[in-house]
């Protein structure tokens, strides 16, 4: 491995056996790597704080705390996620796999090394986080503008907030997927991202927009899914970007979609859109309660604009489950349904 592929990346050892442990580090020190090491899980989660490496050869097998479990903690951690981990035993049944796989191992090794085995696996996986690195990069920088456009709009405050937690909360109440949820939540943040290519003139005007201004205003929804577009991680979210002002009758924009042809999680994330919209206060009105907002959603499926079903599922949320969740809040304390602002 040359100085260009390694750059000095960091990799831990966690393996109770200084034996096992100094073979490791001998073999992958030659390859230009920074060695760390850890003798448990306790030392080497204390280990990873300090020094954040590329990658952890983490042995399986160890007392107190095993593999399995330091995996699992690093994995449902923000800032330990994308560490790349190797299950290093001298295992080789299905289960241990399986139990590897469900922690969050990225790949498996047998005792003892192939040395050149154990150099192809590492070479990759560093790789491989060094690209998820800047994926999560890029994904952070369109949050980012999003915040942007949502500031230079004064009228919605912290409206991307609120919508990313009731978004969370009511795609549990649907039993939605993880990354349904997800995309809920990163929908939150971004369905409004296109308003940064809408004038100041027309994003900003006090009062109706004539014709002309409506039509500008209405591509926000495909600047939006143009932004989103390079990102595969953002597959999930850009129907949603792109068809949360869709109607169920065929009246909305921008492809007049009718009925079901309307992407479901665009029609879950327009009442979540709607429902904060009415309830919160803005400088041309005031917040509307609970039940009028839902009293308002109830006249558009009249219209013909929104799903019933849907309808009648998030207002049984609305009132049985989001309304008692932050009643039972201090009012001392922010309601992690509704944020502040």
């Amino acid at each position: 491995m040359n100085s260009l592929d390694s750059e000095r990346s960091k990799i831990l050892v966690v393996d109770d056996h200084q034996a096992s442990r100094m073979t490791a580090v001998a073999l992958l020190s030659v390859e230009g790597y920074e060695m760390l090491e850890a003798d448990s899980g306790p030392a080497a989660l204390e280990c990873i704080k300090k020094t954040n490496p590329d990658l952890i050869l983490l042995d399986v097998m160890m007392p107190g705390m095993d593999g399995f479990e330091v995996c699992r903690h690093l994995k449902q951690d923000e800032s330990t996620r994308l560490i790349p981990i190797i299950f290093i035993t001298a295992l080789n049944d299905r289960r241990s796999r399986i139990r590897g796989i469900e922690a969050g191992g990225d790949d498996f090794l047998t005792k003892p090394f192939d040395h050149l085995e154990l150099s192809a696996r590492v070479k990759s996986l560093v790789r491989q986080k060094r690209l998820n690195e800047d994926l999560d990069h890029a994904e952070k920088v369109l949050f980012s503008i999003a915040k942007t456009v949502e500031t230079r709009d004064p009228n919605t405050g912290d409206h991307c907030e609120r919508l990313v937690a009731l978004g969370r909360a009511f795609g549990s109440y649907l039993n939605l997927s993880r990354p349904q949820i997800r995309n809920l939540e990163w929908a939150g943040y971004l369905h409004d991202i296109g308003k940064i290519g809408i004038p100041d003139a027309v994003l900003l005007k006090k009062g109706k927009f004539d014709a002309e201004e409506w039509a500008i205003m209405k591509q926000h929804v495909l600047i939006g899914e143009k932004i989103c577009q390079p990102l595969r991680t953002m597959s999930g979210v850009r129907p949603i970007v792109r068809h949360h002002h869709e109607r169920w009758d065929g009246s909305g924009y921008p492809d007049g979609l009718v009925g079901d042809a309307i992407p479901y999680m665009a029609q879950v994330f327009q009442l979540l859109d709607i429902y904060d919209a009415l309830t919160s206060e803005r400088p041309y009105k005031k917040a509307f309660s609970p039940e009028k907002a839902l009293a308002i959603l109830d006249e558009e499926v009249e219209r013909g604009w929104r799903n019933p079903k849907l309808v009648e599922s998030f207002k049984d949320f609305i009132c049985n489950i989001h309304l008692q969740n932050a009643a039972a809040i201090p009012e001392s304390e922010p309601s992690p349904l509704v944020a502040t602002g």
